[in-house]
């Protein structure tokens, strides 16, 4: 019996050695300092950006999930959540609903800021609390988007003053009142200026995301993205046919 427990002694403090528990003087504070290593460890590789995608009632389908299935074959590098004005469900302009992960009140630290159009966006405008909740996000994110007539919102805060930005062709008019110093392009698929990136009507926020992707991780993974999806990305933001099509250029 003595012999057992003096080599389960040998072994225990063997396994102490080889931890380095013990030369480190003070084991409570070495187990301490070894976990908050480990914890470390996990959080570095754990380490990737937060997309935040900003929804609200009647937003558009695709200028939403366009976007998002493309960031969506970043999961190692991206982690996507959906931010709302309040818990529960919010149904698009076609009628499928999402369930809001974060509020504006408890929503991560983002890199990203994503902002689509829909129908939504002439009632969300006139929302001062839901404009200054997207401002806040959008003054602190590395990264902000709007898709379609979701430039209406940003506009309205303000941050767009003096930039130049893009929206739906057809809904044009209406969004410059929203933000009457903006530098509003007529003909343009995407626009970026600075941190922001706005694009076109719709299925544009899809060649955005796109690239933004290229700009953030290289033009390779964006392509990348596109041909697993079977994509054909548009790569020239200038490229726009429905701003003659609208009657905005000649």
């Amino acid at each position: 019996m003595i012999e057992i427990l003096q080599n389960s002694r040998r072994t225990f403090i063997g396994s102490l050695l080889t931890s380095g528990l013990l030369l480190a003087g003070d084991p409570v504070k070495a187990i301490s300092k070894n976990r908050y290593r480990n914890m470390e460890y996990s959080n570095a590789q754990n380490d990737k950006m937060i997309l935040g995608m900003v929804l609200f009632d009647r937003f558009q389908l695709l200028d939403t999930f366009g976007p998002l299935e493309m960031f969506g074959s970043l999961k190692d590098k991206v982690t996507i959540v959906i931010i709302g004005q309040k818990q529960g469900l919010v149904k698009s302009s076609a009628g499928p609903a999402v369930a809001i992960d974060y509020t504006f009140e408890n929503a991560p630290k983002l890199d990203i800021v994503m902002i689509p159009g829909g129908g939504g966006t002439r009632v969300e405008v006139n929302d001062a609390l839901f404009v200054n909740a997207v401002k806040k996000l959008a003054e602190q994110a590395p990264h902000v988007a709007s898709i379609c007539t979701g430039a209406a919102v940003l506009a309205k805060t303000g941050l767009l003053d003096g930039r130049n930005a893009t929206t739906n062709k057809r809904a044009f008019h209406w969004v410059e009142t929203q933000g009457q110093q903006v530098n509003w392009v007529k003909k343009a698929r995407w626009v970026e200026d600075g941190k922001y990136f706005t694009s076109s009507g719709i299925s544009a926020g899809t060649d955005m995301a796109l690239a933004l992707i290229a700009k953030l991780f290289g033009e390779d993974v964006a392509a990348g993205i596109a041909n697993g999806a079977e994509y054909e990305w548009n790569k020239d933001s200038q490229h726009d046919p429905f701003a003659k099509l609208n009657g905005l250029v000649d």
